[in-house]
């Protein structure tokens, strides 16, 4: 073969056989490495505790930070309420975006978010609530569901910095408060003067445990 003597030509073969090998093993790495990454994008960053804010009293939640300097989150919660005037206690679940626009450091330890704002959708798991109205009520007799709570929020936070010997389980931990109104609640703000910013403004706090 032009030149080429048989063992030459064995041993160009081999090296093409090893060459292809390699680059396809260098193809499958990367095709590996892709969707590990993919993967490890669903494990939560962090992890959160909130009371109040149209969750239920207590509601405990993962997610995830992502986006320039971490400036977005999405949280989901599982949250308890108690039964107060109804005849059972119930569980909400919460889907939550959050965007932290900017951060200032007060020192080495603390850093401080002047706002942090988003909105959230809650559902209480009970027969007795519902997106569509029932048949059994006149039709528009209810404007709206009550299953489903559409929310906005603005709030403040403050976070401190573990230093690295002494961090456990969480890097750094947050505590935050939020100030609140569901869809409901602003209609009958601008509906009926009488309400009071009590009625319709809620506030909860919170702390958040970043893991990593």
């Amino acid at each position: 073969m032009n030149g080429l003597n048989f063992k030459q030509y064995i041993l160009l073969i081999i090296f093409l056989v090893f060459s292809l090998t390699a680059f396809a093993q260098k193809g499958y790495e990367k095709r590996l490495e892709r969707y590990q990454s993919q993967w490890e994008k669903l494990i939560p960053t962090h992890s959160k505790i909130q009371y109040a804010g149209g969750m239920g009293l207590i509601s405990l939640g993962v997610g995830w930070d992502y986006g320039k300097n971490n400036q977005w989150e999405t949280d989901v919660f599982l949250g308890f309420l108690p039964k107060y005037s109804t005849k059972e206690n119930k569980i909400t679940f919460t889907l939550k975006q959050n965007f932290i626009p900017w951060k200032k450091h007060i020192n080495s330890k603390f850093s401080y978010e002047p706002l942090t704002c988003g909105l959230y959708v809650n559902t209480i798991f009970n027969g007795d609530f519902w997106v569509s109205e029932p048949d059994k009520y006149p039709s528009d007799y209810y404007s709206f569901s009550t299953k489903l709570r559409f929310s906005i929020f603005a709030g403040q936070r403050i976070t401190f910095d573990i230093p690295d010997d002494k961090r456990f389980f969480t890097k750094s931990i947050t505590a935050f408060y939020e100030i609140s109104s569901n869809d409901l609640y602003i209609v009958n703000a601008f509906t009926d003067s009488s309400l009071g910013p009590t009625d319709y403004l809620k506030l909860s706090f919170g702390l958040k445990f970043q893991l990593f």
